[in-house]
């Protein structure tokens, strides 16, 4: 007897495997995403610039990345006693805005390189919900707690949000043309929002990208996967939570990596994948006794099978 509603999801005709360059961008969950990469030890980078929640901030920054932009001081401000910039996520603030414009420089470096290598490129939309400075008419990634009286708050419409997807993949396409896009829609709901309106959010999302991804010029080299259905059918129940019922635990986000690698990892990776896991749970393992040989003997032969790994994958460091 099978008590859920199981999500069939398509098996990826370009997976990835230890030789993919992988690069996860958008909501919190290409961050679920990618550390899962990252701890299986794929090649893989994640938001260079943090955090991007809608369709407009990932295409422009791709935009920054593609064409060689420069940050300076006239692209950042000073709020709450550190320098912020609008179009990157407050992990990379800083109190000294010389900092703050290297940090923007050194992510949009890290980014173009990445962007032109990628054999694939994982996007993750999380909300049509955007925000406009009043002052320059600019639609920003990121608030940074500045006063909402200085902002204007409206929803992207299907027509807006399915332009910025084909200017995302054009502006790909251009430099890469053979790197895979697979797209995704966080399952994470944005209730702050209200219900109703994320409900809407998700709707605009959800037609735009079949939208585009159905259409014939789009449809060749992308890939949708559907994690906000899992989420939705698969795992309707709020135990698969945290405490905020909003996000996915960890039991939640576990699965649906599952399914992810059912759908779009090649199966030969499997087996790097479960020593990389063995090796990782190895090294976070407390012994009792740090000095005793039998200890010692543990950490000898877990160096050797991480060796071994990087000896047959260079990237692969523990």
């Amino acid at each position: 007897m099978q008590f859920t509603t199981q999500i069939p999801v398509p098996v990826n005709n370009q997976q990835i495997d230890y030789n993919s360059r992988i690069v996860s961008l958008g909501s919190c969950f290409a961050v679920n995403i990618g550390s899962r990469l990252d701890y299986f030890k794929f090649r893989n980078i994640t938001n260079p610039f943090g955090i991007l929640f809608h369709p407009l901030a990932l295409q422009k920054a791709i935009g920054f990345a593609l064409n060689n932009k420069t940050f300076s001081e006239a692209d950042i401000f000073f709020h709450n006693e550190r320098w912020q910039c609008y179009n990157a996520h407050s992990d990379l603030s800083h109190n000294d805005p010389v900092i703050l414009t290297e940090r923007l420089n050194k992510a949009n470096a890290l980014l173009r390189e990445n962007m032109h290598n990628a054999s694939h490129i994982i996007i993750t939309l999380g909300t049509a919900w955007v925000y406009q400075l009043n002052a320059t008419g600019e639609t920003v990634a990121n608030c940074h707690k500045v006063p909402q009286q200085q902002f204007t708050k409206h929803l992207l419409s299907v027509n807006d949000i399915k332009q910025s997807l084909t200017a995302i993949i054009d502006l790909i396409r251009l430099v890469n043309p053979t790197a895979q896009l697979i797209f995704t829609i966080s399952p994470v709901r944005h209730i702050k929002d209200g219900f109703t309106e994320n409900q809407h959010s998700k709707s605009n999302l959800f037609s735009a990208l079949q939208d585009v991804l159905q259409s014939g010029n789009y449809s060749s080299g992308t890939f949708y996967f559907p994690s906000y259905e899992i989420m939705m059918d698969e795992l309707r129940d709020y135990r698969f939570y945290v405490q905020d019922m909003i996000h996915p635990n960890e039991t939640a986000i576990d699965y649906i990596w599952k399914r992810f690698t059912e759908s779009c990892i090649k199966p030969e990776a499997f087996t790097v994948m479960k020593e990389a896991d063995a090796i990782q749970k190895g090294l976070m393992h407390r012994p009792f006794n740090p000095e005793s040989d039998q200890h010692k003997d543990f950490l000898r032969k877990l160096s050797d099978r991480a060796e071994k790994l990087n000896q047959q994958y260079p990237h692969i460091t523990f």
